[in-house]
């Protein structure tokens, strides 16, 4: 039924299976392990290429989390997809079975969905033939796979969509399940994203253009957002799903509560497919979108999670942008970018980071940007460096900005 009053959607699970941990428990102990995942790249070979450096998940077994026949009928994105969603209603306690399930859906995000297995099938098909490659193939691949292959694992038959837009798409997704609840088109609502990027003509394309890092002698220190010395993204791999649940049948039922949250922006820069739009009025636009949406004005966000990629436009284009919004208190601002933890899986990240930004409110403890050794003076703003920061915050941003000039935003809230 849909609602004309705006209703409150609560975070209770989540779910994870990233570089630095699993689960809810192993992300935010890899958090606050202070450590970066990034190394060598091992899935293959990376010597023809500029970049030698990822951030792999390293004991990810699908059979953990799903029936082994269901692992064989899915690709690596799929899987963590899955998995992942498991988690997330493991974490909340959520008991299907109870549920309406037709009042239960899945947004999911994904930049590349699982093109990395087609280029693999590919290999197989220039070798074998068409007997050669899997015959569940166009079943796996189509980005749509995520969220549907989540619906059916789990039995959820309510609104149901993938989006693929770049390193917002995760983001979006949250943004999206959370309108699902809020508007009444849903009452629990799994949202995140999944990426499985790390195959030969994936990784490739993106040292192509020359926008990874080749700090290759040192890995663990290549992601280095808003540092001086960045020379770009390090590619990863990594699944986050959120449940997203009606804020009074959550509290009626007991749930833990880690964060609310209270508004979605976006946005598209409309300028070029990998440059950011220099004056940063559009980044700026999706968090002044997702603060009117949460009512919520710029003075009252205590912290901002960035995008943070580590590429030399976009972390000062999101300084400015920052700057543009929150004018005088962007100085008062505390501020960190992430992906020195666990690289860029693209459009999972803004997932794995607005799951990062709950545990945080929830924990009350701000993580530090790692690597971040000499901040570039174009980025002056409190981006937290060394260790992390004990702070009890009320109201949190977190920014994930794409190729193609996607912009998106969220804003959350202590529970």
């Amino acid at each position: 039924m849909i609602s004309f009053t705006r209703r409150r959607v609560a975070i209770t699970g989540i779910g994870a299976v990233t570089p630095i941990g699993t689960g809810e428990r192993g992300l935010w102990s890899g958090i606050r392990a202070g450590k970066s995942a990034v190394g060598t790249l091992t899935r293959f070979d990376p010597s023809i290429f500029r970049s030698h450096n990822a951030a792999e998940i390293p004991d990810f077994t699908a059979s953990d989390h799903m029936e082994v026949k269901r692992a064989k009928r899915l690709d690596r994105f799929g899987q963590l997809a899955v998995a992942a969603s498991r988690l997330a209603l493991e974490d909340a306690a959520l008991d299907l079975a109870k549920e309406d399930r037709e009042r239960v859906g899945a947004m999911m995000g994904t930049a590349l969905g699982g093109i990395a297995y087609a280029e693999e099938q590919l290999g197989n098909f220039l070798q074998g033939g068409l007997r050669a490659v899997d015959p569940l193939l166009a079943l796996s691949v189509f980005g749509g796979a995520a969220s549907c292959n989540v619906a059916i694992e789990f039995g959820v038959q309510g609104v149901n969509s993938t989006n693929a837009m770049s390193c917002a798409s995760g983001t979006i997704a949250i943004g999206d399940a959370f309108r699902a609840v809020r508007d009444g088109y849903a009452d629990v609502m799994l949202g995140g994203g999944s990426e499985a990027p790390l195959a030969p003509l994936c990784y490739g394309a993106f040292a192509l253009i020359r926008a990874m890092s080749t700090r290759n002698d040192d890995p663990a220190r290549a992601s280095r957002p808003f540092d001086r010395d960045r020379d770009g993204f390090v590619m990863g791999e990594a699944a986050a799903v959120l449940v997203l649940e009606e804020w009074n049948r959550a509290v009626a039922r007991g749930a833990k509560i880690y964060a609310e949250v209270l508004g979605y922006g976006l946005s598209n820069d409309a300028h070029h497919m990998t440059a950011p739009r220099p004056d940063g009025s559009q980044a700026a636009k999706a968090m002044e979108r997702a603060l009117a949406d949460a009512d919520v004005a710029p003075h009252e966000i205590d912290y901002v999670n960035a995008h943070g990629s580590s590429t030399p436009l976009n972390d000062p284009t999101e300084t400015v942008a920052i700057k543009r919004v929150f004018a005088d208190h962007a100085a008062k601002l505390q501020l960190s970018g992430t992906k020195g933890y666990y690289g860029h899986a693209l459009g999972a990240s803004g997932a794995v980071e607005t799951a990062i930004c709950a545990q945080a409110i929830a924990e009350e403890w701000l993580p530090p940007t790692v690597n971040l050794d000499a901040p570039d003076e174009a980025c002056d703003l409190d981006y937290i460096r060394g260790e992390g920061r004990a702070a009890r915050v009320e109201h949190v941003l977190t920014n994930s900005f794409g190729f193609g000039g996607i912009n998106a935003s969220l804003v959350l809230r202590r529970g």
